[in-house]
């Protein structure tokens, strides 16, 4: 069990996510694509070691937009078609639309490693760990995140769920999402989970920070249960 696992007692293991150029040595290429990228999530959580290709998120126009694979034309039309029924439907406004974060894509689109947190290969270091949590689990960790000094400033996300695995790498500090409706599906979160995404360069900088966050809650506690009684 992972550090930050042990300290916040998560139910569901911290997912390791790496854009890699190749397929690191030994780790299989997923068995069956997922029909949203956020299922990957979910494998990993439950121990699957695992690489994705562009190929594998195709299927899930929104989330190949957040993650930077490249869309032929007809897949484009698709993500028209869908972003077109969510603002049909009023779920989305058609001016949020260039703000959905994306992965800014430096090279060409590789490969995307999945693991448990402590999982990944040798010489493979997580771009973003996503941890999945209920609200006194997160909010701890939001504190650590302003005490390390890798908090983020963007507000709480929440639909798609996956474009806080961008707005975590692109700028290098912690990001939050309520989680939307097809990442609960697909992830099998429930109503009283959230998701928290670390970038995987910060993740010492927090866990060190976390158990500090928490002696000082578990004294906190006790000073205003004591308040709270008089």
């Amino acid at each position: 069990m992972t550090k930050i696992e042990q300290l916040l007692k998560l139910e569901v293991p911290p997912v390791a996510i790496a854009f890699t150029n190749h397929a690191p040595a030994g780790v299989p290429h997923i068995a069956a694509s997922q029909p949203a990228s956020c299922g990957y999530w979910k494998l990993a959580a439950q121990g699957q070691v695992f690489y994705t290709e562009s190929t594998d998120h195709v299927s899930c126009p929104i989330g190949a937009h957040t993650h930077g694979v490249p869309l032929n034309g007809d897949q484009k039309k698709e993500l028209d078609g869908m972003i077109g029924t969510m603002v049909q439907l009023q779920y989305l406004d058609l001016s949020e639309v260039p703000g959905i974060p994306h992965r800014e894509v430096k090279q060409a689109f590789g490969v995307v490693v999945y693991a448990p947190l402590g999982k990944l290969p040798q010489g493979v270091p997580p771009d973003v760990v996503m941890v999945r949590g209920n609200a006194h689990q997160l909010m701890l960790l939001s504190e650590a995140a302003q005490r390390a000094g890798v908090a983020g400033d963007a507000p709480m996300m929440g639909r798609p769920t996956c474009a806080v695995l961008p707005q975590a790498m692109n700028s290098g500090k912690t990001a939050a999402s309520f989680g939307c409706v097809g990442n609960r599906v697909y992830t099998g979160a429930d109503e009283n989970q959230a998701w928290f995404a670390i970038p995987g360069g910060k993740l010492v900088e927090v866990e060190a920070k976390l158990a500090i966050i928490l002696n000082a809650n578990r004294e906190l506690e006790k000073f205003h249960k004591a308040r709270a009684t008089t």
